[in-house]
């Protein structure tokens, strides 16, 4: 399957949360609910996917979630084989967790480029504690701390965003 642009697409969502991510830090405003300053903050009103997380969710929490949910993402997107259920569930797990109506209108603007993502997830539970029983995210770092096989192949590596190999002939 030649997922690059896919692959493109979220590499690009990223670097926007990260942008966002970025301009929140610079209001200066940790314990103010993101959503709130979405709404007033010019330099932060283009990042729509902000508006939809939780209403109580501080700049801090924010930040912290942000790490959580895209820690993965760079080593994730370089893999061969794109496991699309990790670079969901970690965003699922981190930033709507409780939210079910946020995330339904957050992997309905990403599907409009991705259309698999966030497909086959298990539903959110609306008014879930926020102590979490079971992290999902300890458990694919467990699982991705030993280094892959497939990954570490040098013939592997081919197509985007590796160029085919050229022959000396």
């Amino acid at each position: 399957m030649d997922d690059r642009f896919d692959r493109r697409e979220l590499l690009l969502h990223l670097g926007d949360m990260l942008e966002a991510l970025s301009c929140l830090a610079r209001t200066g405003a940790p314990h103010t609910p993101v959503v709130q300053l979405a709404k007033e903050e010019d330099l932060i009103r283009d990042f729509e996917f902000l508006g939809v997380l939780a209403p109580n969710m501080t700049v801090d929490e924010f930040s912290a979630r942000v790490a959580g949910a895209f820690f993965l993402w760079p080593r994730k997107l370089l893999d061969t084989r794109l496991n699309r259920e990790t670079l969901a569930s970690t965003v699922q797990h981190e930033l709507f967790h409780g939210n079910p109506d946020g995330w339904s209108v957050y992997i309905a603007r990403i599907q409009k480029k991705v259309e698999w993502f966030g497909t086959g997830l298990p539903e959110i539970r609306r008014n879930v504690s926020d102590e979490r029983g079971h992290d999902a995210v300890e458990e694919v770092t467990r699982v991705e701390a030993a280094p892959s096989a497939e990954r570490n192949a040098p013939k592997a590596r081919t197509g985007w965003p590796w160029p085919a190999p050229k022959t000396t002939r």
